[in-house]
């Protein structure tokens, strides 16, 4: 599953969760809170330059997303 995920950076992520219907909540040093508009879902995203693909698997599942989701809303 890790080897399907895109090379991103945290703003990045915070770019395609913003088109997924998340609001940013609030920005605590390198760290993002967003939190989905329909959904009770908080996703912490850490801005960083690129996120280990671990990190990226977690932000997806907390966000309730997959690969394939994240890749649409990138481009």
């Amino acid at each position: 599953m890790t080897s399907a995920l895109p090379r991103v950076s945290g703003s990045e992520v915070v770019r395609a969760l913003r088109r997924a219907g998340f609001d940013e909540v609030s920005t605590r040093g390198s760290h993002c809170k967003l939190r989905s508009k329909t959904e009770a879902r908080t996703v912490i995203v850490p801005l960083h330059r690129e996120l280990a693909t671990g990190t990226l698997a977690s932000i997806l599942r907390q966000a309730g997303m997959d690969a394939e989701e994240l890749r649409t809303l990138l481009s």
